[in-house]
């Protein structure tokens, strides 16, 4: 015998009660990447024959991806399985009513010309409803074309025929008949379930969901003239997925994990903490290792409504000792040369001419247990303040980090120094084409307006081959990678350093 049993989540206990023997449904769970989708998690109480049974079931998010369920009982044994199931994403509109009742005569309430309400009746000849947005992303423009000219002659409008003449639009609100057994009020799941026994069945209903994300915020804060921070971390969770979920658990996965994306969705620096501990003395948040991802749990389950964000505060470190570092980087690239390759710049003179005055300012510090750290974080934004001499906190920079490994060196951009200052200057270019060289030399010269002294890293990019060496110097560098060498220079309180260089490319 085969029952329809409707399933809401605000009516489980009334469409399908439970023996007062068996536990309520648990709690739903989540899984959020960082990526823009879920894994959903809850229990569904199921009543059910032998044999065949016809369910629906509507207490699932507006964005599930229906070819990712999985339906197992929870009791093991393996006798519930899926026979068939039809997804329907199509909830009951205006628009939605008027296309199921095309071809047929309704009551329209309207306001007549001394303000009083009167019902007229119109026959609908054309809804102008156009369905399956989702079908036009799949199957591409020309599908698009076609159903909307058989839906609604492209127009988009309504044909109604009032007292026998047509005109293109609702002769007032369209009062509809009751709903038909075939509408739905949100998007549901409909089965057909093969069990092997007749009786009461918990199962759990697992499926992949778009429309949910989290991120991770960082904010530092620091004495105006010391670089020792204290780091507070939140996560931001955000459910946008059309579903509240109750009291949920939830974990978050950080890290590249593969998952394709469907046209609908196409659309470094790293540093971690410690986390901090609440009053009882349980982490907020704990965090593992999971295959080759972290995996972070929420210790308190927490209600995620939708359409709301919600921060946790899951990080807390104090006396985190960091190094300021100056960065100059003279080079800047002229638009005109952008795109070019190593044989367009190789020989060509007022390539890389072109000077950045800016020194960069940085931290850097070291993400280890004897720094107050640690701990493996996920990518994020990270806002730096100083407490200025009065106690007020200034915002003072902020920069995005990348997914942070413990034990690793962390530096981060915070802006650009105001009295520090570079200057970058070609001085020499000979190039020789037939015996396949250039020479090129510079000039850097950097000025400090400040009463104190710093060490500035001026980074120079070695670009025009790949077979190079340094000629000439007047001070020691550093090779950072094939193309790329650093001058850590000295420079001292309201002074000036000039360093120079010459570079043999060869090929």
């Amino acid at each position: 015998m085969r029952r329809t049993v409707a399933l809401y989540l605000a009516a489980f206990t009334l469409c399908l009660p439970l023996r007062a023997a068996d536990p309520q449904p648990e709690a739903p769970s989540l899984t959020i990447y960082n990526q823009k989708f879920a894994i959903v998690r809850q229990t569904v109480p199921l009543d059910l024959n032998a044999g065949e049974n016809h369910v629906t079931f509507s207490d699932i998010t507006a964005h599930a991806e229906p070819d990712s369920v999985v339906l197992r009982d929870l009791h093991g044994g393996g006798g519930l399985k899926i026979l068939e199931q039809n997804y329907r994403n199509d909830p009951v509109s205006d628009g939605l009513l008027l296309s199921l009742f095309e071809g047929k005569t309704i009551d329209f309430q309207r306001i007549d010309a001394q303000g009083h309400r009167e019902i007229v009746q119109g026959k609908i000849i054309r809804s102008g409803y156009v369905p399956h947005y989702n079908a036009y992303e799949e199957y591409g423009y020309q599908y698009q074309a076609a159903q909307q000219a058989m839906t609604s002659g492209g127009s988009g409008q309504p044909v109604i025929e009032v007292d026998g003449k047509l005109q293109f639009s609702l002769p007032g609100q369209p009062r509809f008949p009751s709903l038909g057994t075939d509408t739905i009020l949100k998007p549901t799941f409909d089965w057909q379930l093969q069990s092997d026994r007749a009786g009461h069945k918990v199962a759990e209903l697992s499926y992949v969901s778009g429309g949910m994300n989290w991120k991770a915020d960082y904010n530092i804060v620091a004495p105006e003239t010391s670089d020792l921070m204290d780091i507070v971390g939140w996560v931001t969770l955000d459910n946008q997925s059309g579903k509240t979920f109750e009291n949920a658990r939830i974990k978050l996965m950080a890290g590249d994990v593969s998952k394709i994306q469907d046209n609908r969705n196409a659309g470094g620096y790293v540093f971690a903490a410690r986390a901090a501990l609440d009053v009882n003395g349980t982490p907020p948040v704990t965090e593992k290792t999971f295959d080759e991802y972290h995996l972070y749990t929420l210790e308190r389950s927490t209600t995620l409504r939708d359409r709301e964000t919600k921060q946790v505060e899951f990080l807390r470190a104090a006396s985190v000792h960091a190094n300021r570092l100056y960065v100059y980087d003279g080079f800047q690239l002229d638009p005109q040369y952008r795109g070019w390759n190593y044989e367009n710049i190789r020989e060509n003179a007022n390539y890389g001419t072109k000077s950045n005055p800016k020194v960069w300012v940085m931290l850097e510090f070291k993400n280890s247990k004897s720094n107050n750290l640690g701990m493996p974080l996920p990518a994020g934004r990270v806002r730096f303040y100083r407490h200025d001499s009065d106690g007020q906190m200034e915002f003072t920079g902020e920069d995005k980090i990348d997914h942070t490994p413990a034990d690793e060196t962390v530096r981060f951009y915070t802006g650009n120094a105001f009295d520090v200052v570079g200057e970058r200057r070609r001085t020499y270019f000979r190039t020789n084409s037939q015996e396949r060289w250039v020479d090129e030399a510079f000039e850097i010269n950097l000025r400090n307006h400040k009463t104190t002294p710093v060490e500035v890293r001026a980074v120079e990019h070695l670009y025009r081959w790949t077979n190079w060496e340094i000629s000439q110097k007047s001070d020691e560098f550093k090779k950072n990678d094939a193309q790329t060498v650093e001058f850590r220079v000295p420079v001292p309180a309201n002074g000036e350093k000039t360093v120079t260089y010459m570079v043999h490319y060869s090929w």
